[in-house]
């Protein structure tokens, strides 16, 4: 068994180490998306289910000197691709679509390696079924799974910061070397174990072995697939707020790991009833944090949507072992189950892009893994005791009175945006909601319902179904789920004029007081986002509005510069155009903009572009693979100003993205740098790169409403800029300069930020 145990670790822990290593290496050349790390799994599922058909296919119908044979030359040919670093080739042009790129790029990659390796689990186990007659195999899916957790955890804290990316692909490429003896060496024992023959199968049976059912084959498949579709949609909503770095994306993978781990250990590690309780509560919580939004602080956003889908995902995992078949199905439960993971990430990265107009991928999965738990209820035919059915029953209860709470305090929320002149920002919707005096009294109703039915309860009556009464307790927390989604979902979606999603993730445009010409603006969001305003009124449109007024280091950087004409000023970030607004005959603004629907809307119903008297040219692509594909531009401005959502795209703040910014820039050029964002302190990490290419800097912050005209502008919001330059007497200047934060006295204690090298942990807020 160690020889079978060393092999299943080693190929689960290259598995999974591969993943981010190889999403770091692509992400900055799509964009520094979320979806970059949704297309990445979704391949990482479908090779990873090619392994599992592979090693179900072989198991029954070659013999095992064949199996041993056959895999051998694969581990051969694997080990000949070798090295697994995309080439520069790969970087996508202008236009093309990214998702099928990066599947085209992984599979010349690394798709053989990978799909060896993800055979390993179930052709291992099987070998070791076979030379190892009547030990269960099982516990050898949970080492798998603790291998794949382990190669996880040490990426970020171990492997991310102490090596660069080249050293680590050297390092898994040695490591695959190694992996490959050892499975040469289980080969090896195969080959020399004597065929055993398999008892006959009668019709129907396996042996004496029935047969799974259907409905068995068909919840290997659903189980796996929600607990998939809830993995990606978390690790979706936590990257598109924050950044998409490897940390984020290997927690809520470590969490899905770990529900295997635990669930097919031992089946007394999952309890139908205990883990029903806690999804109750987390119900409840993710809720709330979906309809806080931005307003709550990250660490619980995190802790919140994590512990969701731990445990939404430890129910899927512990269904899935209890629903295990007898060892000799072992290959084709396998499969099923690799066949649900790669349904649920298909549909995550391609189809709901396609289908939903915002990332409703979440508020599908937590009804499903409700209906799931419905599902294996009532087939299962298990009541809960008298105990258990009245806590359930109170949990249950509270979830209902918290959903007519949400949809009456959305109502009265709702009545008052529409009726109230006053009552027209987005913020203060939220805000209102929160004291809109409805929640007390459902509170208190609830308790004196959930006192007298435990009272009630007390003695169950005969006629009282347990199994009945459960798969109704269940039905009625799935009703009240359902309608507090459908809520949350339409307060989210309430007042958009335009709701759109691609690969780069969700654009909304709202339109405002379109009865007060004064006041009717359009707003754009991405994601949670405001990424700008604009008012609608022919004398008002081009106000500078958002994060660019006047008192802004953009603001003061841009007024102060001592060459005022014919200005040539880059733009990383098109938003819906503000700073254009600041550009005057003669100017010329070169806009980069990767999204093509932030484009659409930036025309239509945005005006901007149309009424800047600059000339304007806008690049599609990523900025900064434009900007390394272009003679150099002589900027006098460079604008750093592209955001997913609140996430800043890391690729844009490293060493040598900065190489090629100081490339276009002019000597005495100014680079701007919008690092404004509720969760990271992006300060330092800029005045590395300053050192490093010389350059003088200033930070200056700007508080919401600030401006020279109108003190109390609300259009105005508050924003963080880094003002870059070698320009000494533009530095000097002192509108510059007293709006200047102190400076930094020294080195702060953070590595510089290279392609090779980034950690958010230092810079976290």
């Amino acid at each position: 068994m160690p020889a079978f145990a060393l092999t299943i670790f080693t190929g689960a822990f290259l598995l999974f180490q591969i993943q981010p290593l190889v999403g770091k290496y692509i992400l900055p050349w799509f964009g520094g998306g979320p979806g970059v790390w949704t297309t990445c799994m979704l391949f990482f599922q479908l090779v990873l289910l090619g392994g599992y058909a592979y090693a179900h296919t072989v198991s029954r119908h070659l013999k095992p000197r064949s199996q041993a044979v056959l895999h051998t030359v694969l581990l051969l040919a694997a080990l000949a691709s070798l090295p697994i670093t995309p080439g520069d080739a790969w970087k996508p042009a202008a236009g093309s679509d990214p998702a099928w790129r990066i599947l085209a790029l992984l599979t010349v990659s690394l798709g053989l390696p990978y799909f060896v390796l993800s055979a390993t689990g179930p052709l291992m186990q099987e070998w070791f079924r076979r030379t190892v007659p009547g030990a269960s195999p099982y516990r050898l899916y949970a080492l798998s799974n603790v291998g794949s957790l382990l190669a996880l955890i040490s990426y970020p804290f171990y492997f991310e910061t102490n090596f660069t990316r080249l050293a680590q692909a050297r390092f898994w490429s040695w490591g695959l070397v190694f992996y490959a003896t050892c499975c040469g060496w289980c080969a090896w024992r195969l080959w020399r174990t004597p065929p055993v023959a398999e008892p006959a199968a009668a019709p129907g049976t396996t042996g004496d072995i029935a047969r799974p059912t259907a409905s068995q084959r068909a919840l290997w498949v659903c189980l796996p697939a929600v607990a998939s579709v809830l993995l990606l949609a978390v690790t979706n909503k936590m990257c598109q707020d924050v950044a998409v770095i490897p940390f984020l994306w290997v927690l809520p993978l470590a969490l899905y790991l770990l529900s295997f781990i635990i669930s097919f250990d031992s089946p007394r590690w999952y309890s139908r009833f205990y883990y029903t309780v806690m999804l109750a509560v987390a119900l409840v919580a993710v809720c709330l944090a979906l309809f806080a939004g931005a307003d709550m602080p990250i660490v619980q956003q995190v802790v919140i949507y994590s512990a969701t889908m731990a445990v939404g995902c430890m129910i899927c995992h512990g269904e899935l072992y209890r629903l295990r078949p007898d060892p000799a199905h072992l290959t084709s439960f396998y499969l099923l189950i690799s066949a649900g993971g790669a349904l649920g990430g298909l549909f995550v990265a391609l189809v709901a892009p396609a289908v939903f107009n915002n990332f409703y991928e979440i508020h599908l999965a937590l009804a499903l893994v409700v209906v799931l738990l419905l599902a294996v209820c009532f087939t299962d035919r298990a009541a809960l005791t008298p105990l258990r059915w009245r806590v359930l029953a109170g949990l249950l209860g509270l979830a209902s009175v918290y959903g007519l709470d949400r949809a009456l305090t959305f109502g009265a929320t709702w009545a008052r945006y529409r009726s109230d002149p006053g009552f027209s920002r987005v913020a203060d919707f939220w805000s209102a909601s929160q004291v809109a005096g409805l929640h007390w009294p459902l509170w208190v109703l609830a308790g004196l319902l959930f006192g007298l039915g435990f009272v009630l309860l007390r003695r169950r009556p005969a006629a009282l179904d347990g199994h009945r009464a459960t798969c109704a307790l269940l039905g009625a927390g799935l009703c009240a789920l359902v309608v507090v989604l459908g809520v949350q979902i339409k307060n989210s979606s309430a007042g958009a004029l335009v709701s759109t999603r691609n690969f780069y993730g969700v654009l909304s445009v709202y339109e405002y007081d379109k009865d007060r010409p004064d006041s009717h603006y359009y707003l754009l969001q991405h994601g949670r986002i405001t990424h700008g305003i604009q008012f609608a009124a022919p004398d008002r449109e081009r106000m500078i509005t958002s994060y660019f007024g006047s008192r802004t280091g953009l603001g003061l950087a841009l007024r102060q510069f001592p060459r005022q004409q014919n200005q040539r000023i880059g733009l990383l970030g098109l938003g819906v155009g503000t700073i254009t607004a600041y550009g005057k005959p003669g100017d010329y603004i070169r806009v980069y903009e990767i999204d093509p629907e932030v484009k659409r809307v930036a025309e239509k119903p945005f005006t901007y572009l149309a009424r800047s008297s600059a000339q304007i040219e806008l690049v599609m692509g990523d900025g900064r693979l434009s900007l390394e594909n272009e003679p150099p531009q002589n900027f006098d401005f460079l604008i750093m100003d592209a955001f997913s959502s609140d996430a800043v795209p890391v690729h844009l703040l490293t060493k040598e993205a900065f190489e090629i910014y100081t490339r276009h820039l002019k000597p005495d050029g100014v680079i701007l740098v919008n690092i404004s964002n509720r969760y990271l302190n992006l300060r330092p990490v800029v005045e590395n790169a300053a050192r490093e290419f010389h350059f003088e800097s200033h930070h200056i912050e700007c508080e919401d409403g600030s401006d020279d005209e109108d003190e109390g502008a609300w259009w105005l919001y508050g924003s963080t800029w880094m003002v870059l330059s070698k320009n000494r007497e533009f530095m000097l200047n002192p509108a510059l300069r007293t709006a200047a934060s102190p400076g930094s006295p020294g080195p702060n204690g953070i590595p510089l930020w290279t392609d090779d090298y980034t950690s958010m942990f230092r810079v976290l807020q």
